[in-house]
């Protein structure tokens, strides 16, 4: 499968993780999830039972901020189907493991030269 990369086109922090990669001819499938929900049902519940709801719902986010008192409360699952801007960015993934932001931690995982 190789590894994906799940972010924003627009996302600043997506880019520089996919420029990243890109730079050390890391062969990565970038996934914008706006465009394409197939995670939405293929992957989520994966994502939310390995690294868990707070690691994925990005609660600093203005999409979380624009949401009534009602919405928050929803399940995660339903939260991050409904908007795909509240997973925190990027989520990078392969066969055997996953991580979610763009930490020293998580490039050094990814990529040998950091």
């Amino acid at each position: 499968m190789g590894i994906s990369l799940y972010g924003l086109k627009n996302c600043d922090t997506c880019r520089k993780a996919l420029k990243a990669f890109q730079a050390e001819d890391i062969p990565v499938a970038f996934v914008d999830l706006r465009e394409d929900t197939s995670w939405q049902d293929s992957m989520l519940a994966d994502w939310l039972e390995k690294v868990g709801e707070k690691a994925l719902l990005n609660t600093r986010s203005t999409t979380w901020r624009g949401l009534d008192e009602a919405e928050r409360a929803k399940p995660a699952v339903d939260l991050l189907k409904a908007h795909s801007a509240l997973l925190k960015r990027p989520l990078i993934t392969d066969d055997s493991d996953i991580t979610v932001g763009w930490t020293k931690d998580v490039q050094s995982k990814w990529i040998a030269n950091v």
